[in-house]
């Protein structure tokens, strides 16, 4: 329902009563900031009572209004722009304490991430990288950060790791050109999704090769295309996305793998340990020899 819902406001408006039109008619024009309003504020701005958005909720198929306000939540994270996102983030959290709300709300984001997590998906996730010839990982614009740090380690633990950097599609194409069966792709977007990055794991997904998505939620554009999904919550702080949350659970991966390749990755760095110190790869304190 999530995807459809502004067009099925629209549809409906005609038949509604006067209240819910004028319900209907805020959500649609105010989106960003109807979606993070109580059921008695939504009611209050637009004049009607608490009991008549309750009701205008059910009649939209929801299971009262915390659901409807969830749901386009989740179609709004999508739809506004950099500007939008200052003016919620203006509302939201005000100018004072910005320190201690933007931390709190981030540590927040990863209760509840921990919360929705799914420790089945995630094993046969660990599974998949072990068993893969070859694992990619793609994440565009701010998303990048993520697949670069995750490649870095995964490199560490793996011989064949890829990460996809591409400016065009068909850049992009040429770097998971030979995807198969064998290998894995590690997908990374939130909103606003990366066309990119759905558009190279349905490649993917096209070409056998296993597809993991890190993503938001199960309504974004990369989970058809996955086999196994891993959400975290990414909500926005002003124009920048909130990523502690996602580069929490990389963290949890990387360790999990780590640990099931424990051999592999303590024979790797014996080896760099050694390397390290030959070519003065590290700081050392002078002072305490």
């Amino acid at each position: 329902m999530n995807n459809d819902l502004f067009s099925k406001l629209e549809q409906q408006i005609p038949q509604m009563s006067k209240g819910h039109k004028l319900i209907a008619t805020y959500i649609l024009e105010h989106y960003d900031k109807a979606a993070f309003m109580t059921a008695s504020k939504l009611g209050g701005t637009v004049g009607v009572s608490e009991s008549t958005v309750v009701r205008f909720a059910s009649e939209l198929g929801f299971d009262g209004y915390p659901a409807l306000q969830k749901a386009l939540q989740e179609v709004m994270r999508n739809k506004l722009t950099a500007v939008q996102r200052i003016d919620v983030t203006s509302d939201q959290i005000g100018d004072s304490n910005v320190l201690e709300k933007v931390l709190n709300l981030d540590m927040e984001r990863i209760r509840k991430t921990l919360e929705e997590s799914s420790q089945e998906d995630f094993n046969q996730c660990v599974d998949k990288i072990m068993d893969s010839k070859t694992i990619y990982i793609i994440g565009a614009r701010s998303a990048a950060a993520l697949a670069s740090f995750t490649k870095y380690y995964f490199n560490l633990i793996f011989p064949n790791v890829k990460l996809v950097t591409a400016s065009t599609a068909s850049e992009m194409f040429e770097q998971i050109l030979r995807i198969d069966e064998n290998d894995v792709i590690i997908g990374i977007s939130f909103p606003r999704y990366s066309n990119q990055t759905v558009t190279a794991l349905k490649y993917a997904k096209t070409n056998g090769a296993k597809v993991i998505a890190i993503t938001d939620s199960k309504f974004s554009p990369l989970v058809p295309y996955s086999d196994n999904v891993l959400i975290a919550r990414s909500d926005m702080a002003s124009f920048v996305d909130s990523l502690v949350a996602p580069l929490s659970l990389i963290n949890a991966l990387i360790v999990a793998v780590s640990i099931r390749a424990r051999e592999r990755v303590t024979q790797t760095f014996e080896k760099l340990e050694e390397i390290w110190d030959e070519y003065d790869v590290y700081n050392k304190d002078r002072s305490k020899e």
